[in-house]
């Protein structure tokens, strides 16, 4: 991870804050000791008093940090299990989808042949019973050969019209005992036809049940990792709450203030453009969400892997502060509370809470939501703050 200036540890903001308390305490000690010296006496110790007492707040609140961090570290591995296992269960959904129009299709051109083959049948019957009367007709009238009918014509023309009824007949013989021949095969190719959808048909029921399976275990999967996800994060909103309490506490009595706004960013489609002037960390910070303001909105995305097709709204911003160096690995909108210093900052600010985290970098805002877009997009426009823990890096 590349080190960009004007990047200090939340520890060492506290430390130069508590020097400067230290100092102040010295200070207003030498000028008491001028005046009078008991009720000064008193006025010291209390100061020292007090200045020991935060300092033992900063050491124990050192201590919940690391803790918090810890648990930050498992909740992400969470997420990302997680994420992983949702993207399995849709892959698995859409298979088994697939897999049941296939299915559908299957069934509806078996339907199809079977009604084919009903009508075929039906045919075959009307043309055997013309068959058969044929068969009784012929077996009734004799059929006349070609010397009797020439003896028998009474004129030339008789004979070509009685040769040509005979020709008729015989054309019709012949076409009748073809069609029933033809229907039969017919019948039989439609039969395997059946045999082989049907086939079709036990195979992807098969494949529909090993997938129906596959899917159940890996809902039974989520459902367990999503448990251990809620469980984690309840046992660390305990330690927040605590630390954002010995927090308050300890700024108020320290006094610290944040610097001014800097200057704002320009926004030319999704693309945001640093001021000139921007610190170094601020403009990586800017570079890195340019990268992924056009990606799709997935749950748990860029926890497994700051790389990745998607983010959530945590990922995205974990993404974009990793790019100036100011987080090592991602954290989730819950852990964003506890994170840097409180209160929005000069340059960067992150805005969250259980449920959702967002940024205002160089005056633009970097979401996953209101932004009219599906994943990390910039927009101009501010959203309200209520509901969500303000929270800045040091420095920025």
């Amino acid at each position: 991870m590349p080190a960009y200036p004007g990047k200090t540890t939340k520890t060492g903001g506290r430390r130069i804050a508590l020097v400067a308390a230290a100092l102040a305490v010295c200070l207003l000690t030498a000028m008491v000791a001028l005046s009078t010296r008991a009720p000064a006496q008193s006025a010291t110790e209390e100061l020292e008093g007090k200045f020991e007492e935060l300092e033992s707040n900063i050491d124990q609140q050192g201590g919940l940090q690391e803790q918090i961090d810890a648990q930050n570290a498992q909740i992400n591995d969470l997420i990302a299990a997680e994420s992983e296992l949702r993207r399995k269960e849709t892959a698995v959904q859409a298979e088994l989808d697939e897999l049941q129009s296939r299915l559908d299709q299957a069934n509806k051109e078996l339907n199809a042949e079977r009604a084919h083959l009903a009508e075929v049948r039906e045919r075959l019957q009307r043309a055997i019973e013309q068959l058969e009367q044929l068969l009784v007709e012929i077996y009734k009238t004799s059929e006349p050969d070609t010397l009797s009918v020439v003896l028998e014509a009474a004129s030339w023309e008789d004979l070509l019209a009685e040769a040509e009824y005979l020709e008729r007949i015989h054309t019709y013989d012949e076409a009748v005992v073809e069609r029933v021949s033809g229907l039969r095969e017919e019948i039989e190719a439609l039969v395997v036809r059946l045999r082989e959808v049907q086939e079709q048909i036990k195979e992807a029921r098969d494949e529909v049940a090993v997938r129906r399976s596959e899917l159940a275990d890996t809902r039974a999967q989520l459902d367990a990792r999503h448990a251990e996800l809620v469980s984690a994060r309840a046992a660390r909103q305990q330690n927040l709450d605590a630390l954002q309490a010995r927090e308050e506490q300890l700024e108020d009595d320290l006094g610290t203030s944040i610097p001014g706004p800097g200057e704002q960013a320009r926004l030319v489609g999704q693309t945001a453009i640093a001021p000139p002037d921007a610190p170094l960390v601020v403009k990586a910070v800017i570079e890195a969400a340019n990268r992924i303001s056009d990606k799709p909105y997935i749950w748990g995305g860029g926890h497994g892997s700051f790389e990745d097709d998607g983010y959530d709204c945590s990922g995205a911003v974990s993404y974009a502060l990793n790019g100036g160096g100011l987080i090592d690995s991602p954290i989730d909108s819950g852990g964003f509370t506890a994170w840097g210093s409180p209160g929005a900052g000069s340059w960067i600010s992150v805005f969250a809470n259980s449920g959702h985290v967002y940024a205002v970098i160089a005056g633009l805002r970097f979401d996953t939501s209101m932004t009219g877009g599906n994943g990390p997009r910039w927009s101009t426009a501010m959203r309200s703050p209520g509901g969500f823990v303000a929270r800045h890096p040091d420095g920025f």
